[in-house]
């Protein structure tokens, strides 16, 4: 952990550390100044974006990092009281987490034969954020129940909510909440949901379904929503049959007795990886338009529809229930705005084709107890020379995510929980899956004749960036989120050199470019190849933008100076 905390602060230079001379096999030592009487050294290696590699076993005088904080936080971090107490927190909860995934760690061999959701349990979280399990809120029974390396498939409660305080959205298939239900839910169980409704009193026409986290509703829909309770608003009901296992974000559950289930999304009041894990209101009933939208783009463009084969995780239906004060009063912290509701989305594993499997690209980065990384099994598998499969990796990632952009000024949030890697029975990449779209999907805010048609929901919905920031949504969430770990993970395990891997990324933009030179004027509007980018900190935002403070609106990425962009050639 100290070994990222050094590498990751000095990125996002909240650090700066002096260099100190050239280790014997020459790589780079440097020295970091904390108090007159400590001074830590390490040897570390740089890489594109301005990445750091800090050796673990290099750091002196030791590596424990709560040692670095009690002495760092009030001299080179600036940390303020509190801030340092919270963080303290969610380092610890993070260690605790990531002692348990060492400790039932398995082999690359055996990462690589788990199916997508098994193989969720089994990833160590967000490679940038230090913090990246936090889970403020979670006790430590409930982070052995819910989070992600529990691996525990669990039954998830439901409650009723009655029409007055609740609102479906569904796409067109599933116009009216009954068609949802009736996938959804087996017979027996909306009878039995019926019936707890009839017996309180009440009719169930009245009513929308949804599951609820049950920390969730202990901590959360019990006391604050206690007056609907009494009054009948809500309705605790049983839980259903099947059995979901939490994925990577935590709140949401794939359907592990039936694959072929839609997923759930859930809202979960703890703060977790900057933000509180709820469900905004607006945004949740958006969520099937955007979705309708979004879909109608891919399914008009012959070059997204058939050739790239892109994979739009669609969410398709929503509820959403209201909290009779919070929701009416405009200064309260976002959190209690997002309290409860539900979105459904479309699985994966229903899209693929016959030998197909699916991993999430962060997987990508997993290394085994004996340090061989996933990527190495699965180029290995696919009996494909190194070069080649990054080049096949790239083609399925890029030219579906490039054409949004530049033909749509449309892009999503590709980071390594969102894109998802699909791939041929060899283990070769053939094609890209992505989802989260009412949260991560942002537009250009120059106006585009493409978007002349999005109806007037998904338009105010949808976030706007200028042109010059809407690639930042590839730049920060692919190429610095997932590859600036991937091409040192590949110079060491697939002898392809950093600067290769740079190259084949910009190789694969540049066919693209070739194969839509009508679009000449978009690639320049929204260029990928500038010299320099605009640095996104997350670290930066906890540690000295926002801390732990309640907010009005949910925070965003800090912007810290520029790193050089390693797809530019002079």
């Amino acid at each position: 952990m100290f070994a990222k905390i050094l590498a990751e602060f000095a990125y996002e230079e909240i650090l700066t550390p002096e260099p100190d001379g050239t280790a014997p096999d020459g790589t780079p030592q440097y020295r970091l100044p904390v108090t007159d009487d400590l001074v830590y050294r390490f040897r570390a290696r740089r890489g594109a974006y301005g990445h750091w590699r800090v050796d673990p076993a290099s750091i002196t005088p030791g590596s424990d990092p709560f040692h670095f904080l009690t002495h760092a936080h009030d001299t080179v971090l600036g940390l303020s009281g509190d801030t340092t107490g919270h963080l303290i927190r969610e380092l610890t909860a993070t260690l605790a987490a990531d002692t348990r995934l060492d400790a039932t760690a398995l082999s690359a061999a055996d990462l690589a034969d788990l199916d997508y959701a098994a193989l969720e349990g089994h990833q160590t979280g967000h490679p940038w954020l230090v913090a990246n399990k936090g889970r403020l809120g979670f006790s430590a029974q409930d982070a052995a129940t819910w989070a992600p390396e529990a691996r525990t498939a669990r039954r998830l409660p439901w409650l009723a909510a009655h029409h007055r305080i609740a609102h479906y959205r569904g796409i067109p298939t599933l116009a009216t909440p009954d068609r949802l239900y009736g996938e959804e839910l087996a017979p027996a169980t909306r009878h039995a949901f019926a019936r707890t409704i009839t017996d309180q009193g009440h009719d169930p026409a009245d009513y929308l379904y949804l599951p609820v986290h049950p920390w969730q509703w202990d901590e959360t829909i019990a006391p604050l929503f206690a007056p609907q309770l009494a009054d009948g608003s809500i309705i605790a009901l049983p839980t259903d049959n099947d059995l979901r296992l939490p994925q990577q974000s935590i709140r949401t559950f794939l359907n592990v007795s039936r694959p072929e289930a839609r997923t759930v999304k859930l809202p979960l009041s703890i703060l977790n990886t900057l933000v509180w894990r709820g469900l905004p209101t607006e945004r949740t009933l958006a969520a099937p338009a955007v979705t309708r939208w979004v879909h109608g783009l891919r399914d008009a463009d012959p070059y997204l529809r058939d050739e790239t084969r892109v994979i739009l995780l669609g969410e398709t239906a929503s509820v959403t229930v209201e909290h009779p004060l919070y929701d009416r009063l405009p200064g309260v912290p976002y959190q209690f705005k997002e309290l409860l509701g539900c979105i459904w989305r479309e699985p994966v594993s229903g899209r693929l084709d016959t030998g197909e499997r699916a991993r999430t690209l962060a997987a990508l980065l997993q290394t085994d107890p004996g340090g061989r990384a996933l990527t190495a099994e699965l180029v290995h598998r696919s009996g494909l020379a190194p070069r080649d499969w990054l080049s096949r990796l790239f083609a399925a990632l890029l030219p579906p995510l490039l054409h949004f952009l530049y033909q749509y000024g449309t892009v999503f949030s590709p980071h390594g929980e969102n894109a998802i890697v699909v791939f041929d029975a060899h283990d070769v990449p053939t094609r890209l899956a992505v989802k989260d779209f009412v949260d991560d999907v942002n537009t250009s805010s120059w106006r585009l004749p493409e978007h002349d048609a999005m109806p007037d929901d998904v338009r105010t919905v949808l976030l706007t960036e200028p042109p010059s920031f809407l690639t930042q949504f590839i730049h920060s969430g692919l190429f610095v989120g997932v590859f600036r770990y991937l091409a040192p993970l590949c110079a060491d395990q697939l002898g392809v050199p950093e600067a290769e891997f740079w190259s084949l990324v910009r190789a694969e933009i540049l066919r693209h470019h070739e194969r839509f030179p009508h679009l000449k004027e978009r690639h320049e509007t929204f260029d990928l190849l500038t010299p320099r980018i605009e640095r996104l900190c997350l670290n930066r935002n906890r540690l000295h933008v926002d801390g732990y403070r309640d907010r009005r609106d949910r925070p965003h990425a800090a912007v810290h100076g520029t790193v050089p962009n390693p797809l530019h050639l002079p």
